[in-house]
């Protein structure tokens, strides 16, 4: 089974400055990327199915039968787990992007609002 705990990956966010390209004039594009997030993960899920059942036929094993009897222990569930919310973090990296530059500029705008009001006074 592949162990993604073995590829050790430093959580560092990694933001593009700048406003994205828009080439719908609503939310599609974010859509669009999730969509293209999606199917990305797919592809490479199906190669690896792939791979495994001809590794599998060549090697006389009835892998359905043992897919299908196999009982993950603990470690395994965290493992999924782990991988499981860095898929949700790459698939929602968008909308997490798109929603942290808006509350910078709210409180950017704020501060400005604070120190011209003060100025004023």
């Amino acid at each position: 089974m592949y162990n993604d705990s073995d590829n050790k990956q430093p959580q560092i966010i990694k933001d593009a400055k700048g406003k994205r390209p828009e080439f719908y004039q609503n939310d599609s594009d974010q859509l669009m990327s999730m969509l293209m997030v999606l199917a990305s993960e797919i592809n490479v899920l199906r190669d690896r199915v792939d791979a495994q059942e001809r590794v599998a036929k060549q090697k006389g094993l009835d892998l359905a039968k043992g897919i299908e009897e196999l009982e993950l222990d603990d470690t395994a569930l965290r493992e999924r787990e782990a991988w499981r919310q860095g898929f949700f973090d790459r698939l929602f990296y968008l909308a997490r992007k798109e929603t942290n530059e808006q509350q910078n500029q709210q409180t950017e705008q704020a501060y400005r609002d604070i120190i011209e009001d003060i100025a004023l006074k």
